[in-house]
């Protein structure tokens, strides 16, 4: 029995997601995602919000991170397991789907693996084009982990740096990061420490992964005008900056009711102000004043991130052969017999 036109959901596999995010290009590819996630912000109010809906356990957290915007619903599946690494695992691993209101049917299922690597870097550098120092030519990686190269990109390709400085407390992670960056047009400096890393940096980019309350970046270590992109924090009990660069900089989040819960603000009073950035990037709110200002982007990842990003995939594979057809949904001659169709199965 041949299933219907309706019964077919375009899936995007892991091997098929590659293979688009090479025909497009990375750099392209995260430009063009970070588009869509600004115009998404800039009708912020249009979406569901809520924060995701964590399941936690000794060795991680399973996540769902659902939005919709009254004409599509988009949720997310991702886990958090940083012992995964010691395991040759993923630490993060991820699928999504978008789905039509009015119907109810899926219209989209993809791998959202590589997916969300590009979504985290394209929102981390949008957000730099707002906030970090005008002219920033360096930027410290520290976590050299399956994130970096993306961090590292996005940052070239969005905010002009063209000097990454990199750490890890693993030298092998580093070493991976350097030898996969060669070739892009960065300059790689490769450092011993945190704070040799720093070092001339306008920008610094956190991502660890440990689970666990820790100090990447000291107070002394933060000098005045840099823009810090915080973004291994991102669940109960797992920060990387010491409580006191928060009180000396600007705050700018995804969404205060997550980000209070999981981000590094968790260590702040929970009155403590921040800003949201679909403010500043509608012009409600102002971002960067000058040159002195530390600004802060204390960002978890959010539900409307990923459907921007779903959104955009779903565009990018019409006329393609990046995705297959998934035999996904039941449909009927008569949606009252579901019954009959079982039947005439056999």
């Amino acid at each position: 029995m041949q299933p219907s036109d309706k019964a077919l959901v375009p899936f995007v596999s892991v091997n098929n997601m590659m293979r688009l995010i090479h025909h497009i290009g990375v750099e392209r590819m995260i430009i063009e995602i970070a588009a869509q996630i600004e115009d998404d912000f800039k009708r912020w109010e249009s979406f569901d919000k809520t924060p995701r809906i964590p399941a936690h356990s000794p060795h991680g957290v399973i996540e769902l991170m659902p939005t919709s915007d009254g004409e599509a619903y988009g949720f997310k599946y991702v886990n958090g397991h940083p012992k995964n690494t010691s395991e040759g695992l993923q630490t993060v691993t991820a699928f999504g789907l978008l789905a039509d209101v009015y119907t109810g049917y899926p219209t989209l299922l993809t791998e959202m693996t590589m997916l969300t690597a590009l979504r985290t870097a394209a929102t981390s550098a949008l957000v730099g084009k707002y906030l970090a120092p005008k002219n920033a030519s360096t930027m410290a990686m520290i976590g050299n982990g399956a994130q970096s190269e993306f961090q590292c990109l996005a940052f070239k390709a969005m905010c002009g740096i063209d000097t990454v400085r990199l750490y890890d407390i693993d030298p092998a992670a580093t070493a991976k990061c350097a030898a996969n960056l060669q070739g892009t047009g960065l300059k790689v400096v490769s450092c011993r420490s945190a704070e040799e890393a720093i070092e001339g940096a306008q920008i610094i980019t956190t991502c660890t992964a440990d689970k666990k309350y820790a100090t990447i970046l000291t107070d002394n270590m933060v000098g005045p005008g840099v823009h810090i992109n915080a973004i291994g924090g991102d669940c109960p009990g797992k920060t990387e900056l010491h409580r006191d660069i928060l009180l000396r900089s600007d705050i700018f989040v995804e969404y205060p009711e997550q980000t209070r819960i999981e981000g590094e603000i968790q260590a702040l009073d929970p009155d403590h102000p921040v800003t949201e950035m679909w403010q500043v990037i509608t012009g409600q709110a102002e971002g960067r004043r000058d040159d002195r200002q530390i600004t802060l982007f204390d960002s978890v990842g959010f539900a409307i991130e990923d459907f921007s990003a779903l959104r955009y995939v779903k565009r990018a594979i019409e006329g393609t052969e990046f995705f297959e057809p998934l035999d996904m949904l039941a449909d009927p001659d008569d949606p009252r017999d579901l019954f009959g169709m079982l039947m005439r199965a056999r």
